[in-house]
């Protein structure tokens, strides 16, 4: 059989503000960082110049770009995934300077997707990957190509926040946390104030640990595995077990009543629909996403104390999708905005198909995470951030710095 597969590529080429080069090109170096997420796959593409020993160093520029969907789609052809990180690597040639590729270090972490699929076929994908990898002209380290587990993501996100907020200093005693929201599994992390915070943990997964800058930061961290927005959607429209058949329809009072329509995630294609002969509206939907999120988040002791939370992935793409923030330059909301925009979302009735008839379901569920999941108030202000210094809001940049300077998190 021949599969015909077309690759499309959202790109952005972000610089940071003009740095002066130093004369000395050998302070130059670079690194490839893919994120095989669970709906998409991206490229990051990082130029840093050395400082004094002991620092971090100075990035000077990422080129960055992402294709759709994610690797985990092509479960069952996984030369497809090859395709797409040999169609991307294209991206670091033209980055990185042809005399810089033997000593530029390509590493791809793939994260709930991945650890979602069942061992075996998961690792067919890394293999793939690994193959063209080891065919590039690049510099390949040991575990190059690994799946990342969800803890150690939301500590690289948090990492890479505040590196770019400049938090990441030895005289600073200020951090930022972060949220992010991805589409199998959500993270919260942040460097709690209180030790109460620590103790109240239910377990030693909730805490973690990494060196740098010559000391040791002590984070609140956990990952979520199936909270991300779309397994989330999964487990709202009673889906989770099915194998994306066509015979059956499932149903949600989170989706328009009158709507019935295809959804495609993780390589699988599902029926849905509205109820139209249920109840509909903000408080029936919020009690079908409370199943997702009730006895399963863990409320952290400390959370506001002077904290500033940044939030991105999709809190901040169905932000964007409900009006809530531009779809540049972000903006910062409180909890109560997400409530209020899902009220309105769920009461809306239209003859014609409505753009984003998953809205009503995403915005009530982010209400949930916020207010039943972690605890937070409807006053909470979040920071709604796509890039923080033109650099995307991710934990790729994290995981370069790892990579380079062994923070040893634990």
């Amino acid at each position: 059989m021949n599969y015909h597969h077309v690759i499309l590529l959202v790109s952005s080429r972000t610089v940071l503000p003009s740095l002066s080069r130093p004369a000395n090109y050998s302070h130059i170096f670079y690194a490839v960082m893919f994120d095989a997420g669970s709906t998409g796959t991206r490229i990051h593409v990082f130029t840093f110049i050395h400082t004094d020993s002991g620092k971090l160093p100075v990035l000077d520029n990422e080129m960055f770009y992402s294709t759709k969907p994610g690797l985990s789609a092509y479960v069952d052809i996984p030369e497809m995934a090859a395709q797409t990180v040999r169609t991307m690597l294209k991206v670091a040639k033209n980055a990185v300077p042809r005399l810089e590729w033997k000593r530029t270090p390509v590493l791809l972490r793939a994260t709930a997707g991945l650890r979602l699929l069942p061992a075996g076929k998961a690792q067919a994908l890394l293999d793939q990957v690994q193959h063209v990898f080891d065919e590039s002209p690049f510099f390949v380290p040991d575990n190059s190509v690994s799946i990342m587990n969800g803890t150690k993501e939301g500590i690289l996100a948090w990492i890479t926040m505040n590196f770019l907020t400049g938090h990441l200093r030895k005289e600073t005693k200020s951090t930022v946390g972060i949220l992010d929201l991805g589409g199998g599994s959500t993270q919260i992390t942040f460097l709690p104030k209180l030790k109460k915070t620590i103790e109240d943990v239910p377990g030693a997964d909730y805490i973690a640990r990494f060196d740098a800058l010559n000391r040791t930061f002590e984070l609140y961290s956990h990952s979520y595995l199936g909270n991300g927005q779309m397994v989330a959607r999964l487990a709202v429209l009673g889906a989770l077990d099915a194998e994306g058949t066509v015979h059956e329809v499932f149903r949600s009072s989170c989706l328009p009543k009158k709507f019935r329509g295809e959804w495609s995630f993780g390589g699988l294609t599902y029926q849905v629909s509205g109820d139209p002969d249920g109840y509909t509206g903000y408080k029936t939907c919020y009690q079908e996403v409370l199943k997702a999120v009730k006895g399963i988040i863990h409320q952290p002791f400390e959370l506001e104390d002077n904290t500033v939370f940044y939030a991105f992935s999709y809190y901040y793409d169905v932000a964007v999708d409900a009006g809530l923030i531009g779809d540049v330059h972000g903006g910062r909301l409180q909890v109560r905005d997400f409530k209020k925009k899902a009220k309105e979302a769920c009461s809306k009735t239209t003859k014609r198909p409505p753009a984003f008839p998953f809205l009503c379901m995403d915005m009530t569920y982010i209400t949930c995470l916020l207010k039943d999941g972690f605890g937070f108030k409807e006053s909470t202000v979040l920071q709604l951030s796509k890039k923080v210094n033109n650099v995307e809001s991710s934990w790729a940049l994290g995981a370069i710095l790892d990579h380079f300077y062994n923070l040893n998190i634990r």
